[in-house]
């Protein structure tokens, strides 16, 4: 069984506010090592359901938060970004089972994580796929859909887990904090730890027939910038609309052509 893992910061258990996120800052180096953990305790729970190979992409910031050194056999880690229109899940291909999340967080537009953003947290207030908000899973899980790899498994924050919750067929959640406005409910690491190993363990113990998400025949994408001149520049990539001063759109039936337009204009 061959495994994809992409891993984010934000929704690590730990993690409260930007500094924490920040390799600059005092505190990161303590929730670098929890992210770390907590893909080691995803990649133990592939393990243990029978993987025997894994790719973990890096996916926050500069992609080089995850110590390399502390990797197990089997596993493969892809650091830094290439400029591939997958971001997020670049490394994914056909030939993957199955693909995993870890350290997600909130989507831009929606609360349960102060740090709650899609991609840009310092340019975008929301992006919209046929109308309903997006994250950062919904864009990335859905480029794994393209490739035919059900998302099997997605932690981070409890808003994350229960807006996205239906978004694949088999998808198991494990929330492993909540946010009220700036504050974090920030739940038991070693309870969280357990938590990533077993269900990431039953969620590839399902039975996967069916567990590939449908993608939508069209998509028709919405990004409302906080500035308005990120719109107004926006505007001048190919297929891309102004709708008002903050807001631009673009419509496509192809979603490479979406992760490729988004790669661009956020």
């Amino acid at each position: 069984m061959k495994i994809f893992i992409s891993a984010d910061i934000e929704g690590v258990t730990t993690t409260t506010s930007w500094d924490d996120c920040d390799n600059e800052s005092g505190s990161y180096s303590l929730h670098a090592t929890q992210m770390t953990d907590e893909v080691l305790a995803c990649i133990q729970g592939a393990k243990n359901a029978g993987a025997t190979q894994i790719v973990v992409k890096d996916a926050h910031d500069s992609a080089t938060n995850i110590d390399p050194t502390r990797m197990p056999s089997g596993v493969s880690l892809l650091r830094k970004w290439s400029g591939h229109p997958y971001s997020m899940a670049e490394g994914v291909d056909k030939s993957f089972d199955a693909a995993m999340f870890i350290g997600y967080h909130s989507a831009a537009g929606r609360g349960g994580n102060p740090m709650a953003h899609t991609i840009n947290g310092g340019g975008i207030y929301s992006i919209r796929i046929n109308g309903k908000i997006a994250s950062e899973f919904t864009i990335y899980s859905w480029a794994c859909a393209l490739e035919g790899v059900p998302t099997v498994f997605l932690s981070g924050d409890k808003t994350l887990c229960e807006d996205y919750k239906d978004l694949h067929p088999k998808l198991v959640t494990c929330a492993v904090k909540d946010g009220i406005g700036a504050t974090t409910v920030n739940y038991s690491v070693e309870d969280t730890l357990k938590n990533i190993t077993e269900l990431s363990e039953q969620a590839l113990k399902q039975n996967l027939k069916n567990a590939l998400a449908s993608l939508p025949k069209r998509f028709e994408i919405e990004v409302e910038y906080k500035k308005q001149a990120l719109a107004y520049e926006a505007t001048w990539y190919p297929g891309v609309t102004r709708k008002n001063d903050h807001t631009v759109t673009f419509e496509s039936d192809n979603y490479f052509e979406v992760l490729r337009t988004i790669k661009w204009i956020i």
